[in-house]
């Protein structure tokens, strides 16, 4: 009712009423800014969202019923029904998306910049009733027996889903004929998942902050328990690499209790593969007394003296084969000369017989 007060025009002194209406005296639309692109057909008007769309610049939704200020301009005509195009901008990004109307489907389509969210379905196939086409509600109108047919059709299809209904109908009496205990059923139940989800959500932050990840958990599976515990029983080597380690740290192992660098090894080296014979005496480092002949059996017992350079009286074999065995650890000011020492055949024997006579 504003437009009719005659406050609301302000007419300059020099107006002209020959020129027309006041709009055509100062240059102006009736629409004003909504007009500005009316010279090349497109007219700002203000478009609601006829359906729930994607748009494809941010990927964000937008609802059906959203409303912007929309370009309209005619693109074609549907014989006398034109069609109309609108493009407007996305109020979430940069993006513009262009949709224009389809008479022939009473629908709109999207031309470009944005996607339809599809929530369209055949009410046929879901036992919807469907509203008769115009050709069949005139000939119902006007062809008695195709309305006798037709109404016979509907019966036997009421038939058909009678049973059905009334199934449901008994279903919907029984659960909720105490609705206040089928209330508290479903809110106990929506309350362990709430629970069950609280719980599993702080089991995730906590273990993202164990190892200092930033990302989304999945729900653990059954399988992949499985998975995680048939991973943590695998052995690290096979049966074959462990008897190969195991062979090979007995081989490398030393011969004598307190020594660090003898094994069967390198006394194989010292013979040169040959096999040892019986000797008579093993020799050992003594704090304090110097070299001195042990016993290596009651049978072979033999007591000589040491020579002042180190040598045994008993004849020993002429080949001699020298080793860096090192002697019995101990905190003699003769550590190091005992290490310094020669050991020959005899002593490699000796070694071999006392080895044989104990495990017998």
């Amino acid at each position: 009712m504003g437009e009719r007060k005659g406050t609301n025009h302000y007419y300059p002194p020099d107006y002209d009423p020959g020129k027309g209406g006041l709009n055509k005296f100062l240059g102006t639309h009736a629409l004003r800014e909504r007009a500005r692109k009316i010279h090349l057909g497109i007219l700002i008007i203000r478009f609601e969202m006829p359906y729930n769309i994607w748009c494809n610049g941010c990927g964000n939704h937008i609802g059906m019923g959203v409303r912007y200020n929309a370009e309209k301009k005619k693109v074609g005509m549907y014989y006398s029904t034109p069609v109309y195009q609108f493009r407007m901008k996305c109020h979430l990004c940069d993006n513009h998306f262009e949709i224009k109307t389809d008479p022939g489907n009473l629908d709109y389509i999207i031309v470009s910049g944005a996607r339809r969210q599809e929530n369209r379905w055949d009410p046929t196939q879901n036992g919807q009733v469907v509203p008769e086409e115009k050709a069949t509600q005139k000939r119902l109108f006007d062809d008695a027996m195709f309305k006798l047919e037709h109404g016979k059709g509907d019966e036997s299809v009421g038939k058909s889903v009678d049973y059905r209904s009334r199934s449901l109908i008994a279903r919907r009496d029984e659960l909720w004929q105490d609705d206040f205990s089928a209330n508290s059923m479903l809110r106990s139940k929506f309350r362990a998942v709430k629970r069950a989800a609280n719980a599993s959500e702080i089991k995730d932050k906590v273990l993202l902050k164990k190892f200092g990840l930033d990302m989304k958990l999945v729900p653990e599976h059954e399988s992949d328990v499985k998975l995680a515990t048939l991973l943590s029983l695998k052995p690290s080597s096979s049966i074959t690499e462990r008897l190969k380690q195991t062979r090979a740290d007995i081989i490398n192992r030393p011969v004598l209790p307190n020594s660090s660098g003898v094994s069967v090894s390198k006394l194989k080296s010292l013979t040169n593969g040959k096999s040892l014979t019986n000797g008579r005496s093993l020799i050992e480092c003594k704090s304090g007394l110097g070299l001195v002949r042990k016993k290596c059996s009651d049978a072979q017992a033999v007591s000589s003296p040491l020579r002042p350079d180190g040598q045994s009286d008993v004849a020993e074999p002429s080949s001699e084969v020298t080793s860096d065995v090192s002697t019995v650890q101990d905190s003699s000011p003769r550590k190091e000369e005992c290490a310094d020492e020669k050991v020959n055949v005899s002593l490699v024997s000796c070694l071999y017989n006392n080895d044989s006579s104990s495990s017998e």
